[in-house]
């Protein structure tokens, strides 16, 4: 009679197990907000400008395996947005030789470890045509399966200001392949990536098949109850800028040319 009454009791705590994970929301809501103020904005391996302010906000939602975000990160540098590279302003005021403020609007999917985005990146050059560039990404992150910090990306822009210098649509695209690890004992992360570009590109200053971005991030991050703040050092190289040198003055991009390596720290707000 004991062993039914505990088999029963079993059943019975099984069965309420059950329910919980049944009526327990697979999908919920997810934002996350807050900003950066960097030294210098450095961007695969390129070189976007000096002292910004860098704001971040997503909304959407969030499952165990799968992620719907849409969201809008900008940037806005100081000294009138002008940052100077050893390069003058040309008498028509070129926006080639300077750096303006930037708005990005982005929209991500990701499922078991997949991702597919839109990003439309918006620059306040009142003096271009074409002032802005879509692209798409998609990309694998091993580490919702594996656990393999491990994450791989290919990024196409298909509208917008995206011509080589023969005024032919480039398609400009870039491969990144990242690491992330995680240092428990002192609660940094170090990251990793390494990024190309597969064909000739104006936006990416390169020839043909060209490796354009090493790059290293160290952070450490402190949590809060209304918050989290992070501290963070990073460094670029570009070993592609120097044999695309000729390339890159043709193109009229130098600006994003002028040196290969680069660093930054900055200081980031999230709640």
């Amino acid at each position: 009679m004991k062993k039914i009454f505990l088999v029963m009791m079993s059943l019975a705590a099984m069965a309420v197990m059950a329910q919980e994970e049944v009526t327990e929301p697979r999908v919920t809501f997810a934002y996350d907000a807050g900003a950066e103020i960097v030294s210098a904005y450095l961007w695969r391996g390129q070189y976007n400008g000096g002292l910004s302010f860098q704001p971040d906000v997503e909304v959407g939602y969030d499952g165990q395996h799968t992620s719907l975000r849409v969201g809008a990160w900008a940037s806005l540098g100081a000294t009138d947005w002008k940052f100077q590279k050893g390069l003058e302003e040309t008498e028509d005021g070129n926006p080639n030789t300077y750096f303006l403020p930037e708005l990005d609007i982005m929209a991500n999917f990701t499922f078991f470890g997949a991702n597919v985005g839109l990003t439309h990146y918006q620059y306040f050059v009142p003096e271009a045509k074409d002032n802005y560039q879509t692209e798409i990404t998609v990309g694998y992150n091993f580490d919702d399966l594996l656990g393999v910090p491990l994450h791989i990306s290919w990024n196409t822009i298909v509208a917008g200001d995206d011509f080589n210098y023969d005024e032919k649509r480039a398609y400009s695209s870039y491969l990144e392949i990242g690491y992330d690890h995680t240092f428990e004992s002192v609660g940094m992360t170090l990251s990793g990536a390494i990024g190309m570009s597969p064909w000739t590109s104006d936006f990416y200053c390169n020839e043909g098949f060209q490796v354009v971005n090493l790059s290293l991030r160290l952070e450490k991050e402190w949590e809060f109850d209304a918050c989290s703040l992070c501290l963070f050092g990073q460094g670029s190289l570009n070993p592609s800028l120097e044999a695309n040198k000729v390339y890159a003055h043709a193109a009229g991009d130098e600006k994003l040319c002028a040196q290969p390596l680069n660093g930054a720290i900055g200081l980031g707000i999230w709640f």
